[in-house]
């Protein structure tokens, strides 16, 4: 039976406080973000979720590094608060035990040095100037421990039928969308049988 993170989580006066050693530095959590691009993602996904990051535990507490505005941590319970009707889904890695050592999770902590503070990415661009949020889970992975969730897409495979995506496509890119760039949609990596769940509210 899989267990939700509220039963993962330590509750001090009223408050989410710390997670138990079952949430590992280096899953990965993913919700569907109120943002005003959200709405787009999903319709061009075909998916519920449109935001997600990766679990560290800084000063014995679990937080989320995530894109948003930039490149940061963000503690976990506002992470969880940000997201509609505060649903999540953890996943982690099917070998984790041979693959997410404690080695393997300093290296992806170590990776991700170079990214922090960077500005969010809204044209989705395939470089490390600007990043958004899938973006950053899959490098971490992929540079860090060679491992690749997910299948990289182009612009154009995704569904740009939708008004609401059409409009945002052209409030980003104005009527030549580079419909050739490479990119990783947090659905790709929600699907991919790398992952496994192992804990959702």
């Amino acid at each position: 039976m899989k267990k939700t993170l509220a039963a993962l989580l330590i509750a001090v006066s009223g408050n989410v406080a710390a997670a138990t050693p079952d949430l590992h530095d280096g899953d990965i959590i993913f919700h569907t973000s109120r943002s005003s691009q959200s709405v787009a993602i999903q319709r061009a996904t075909d998916s519920r979720y449109s935001h997600m990051g990766v679990i560290f535990h800084r000063g014995g507490k679990p937080h989320v590094l995530e894109a948003a505005a930039t490149v940061r941590y963000t503690p976990l319970e506002s992470w969880i608060a940000r997201g509609d009707g505060q649903h999540y889904v953890v996943k982690r890695l099917r070998d984790n035990a041979a693959t997410l050592t404690p080695d393997a999770a300093g290296k992806l902590a170590h990776a991700s040095r170079m990214f922090i503070g960077r500005p969010y990415d809204l044209t989705f661009e395939w470089t490390d100037d600007r990043v958004y949020c899938s973006e950053l889970v899959w490098k971490l992975y992929d540079r860090a421990l060679g491992v690749r969730i997910g299948v990289l897409q182009r612009l154009g495979d995704f569904d740009i039928s939708d008004e609401v995506v059409r409009a945002k496509m052209r409030e980003r890119y104005g009527d030549q969308p580079p419909l050739a760039e490479p990119v990783i949609s947090p659905a790709a990596m929600f699907d991919s049988p790398l992952l496994e769940t192992v804990a959702q509210e």
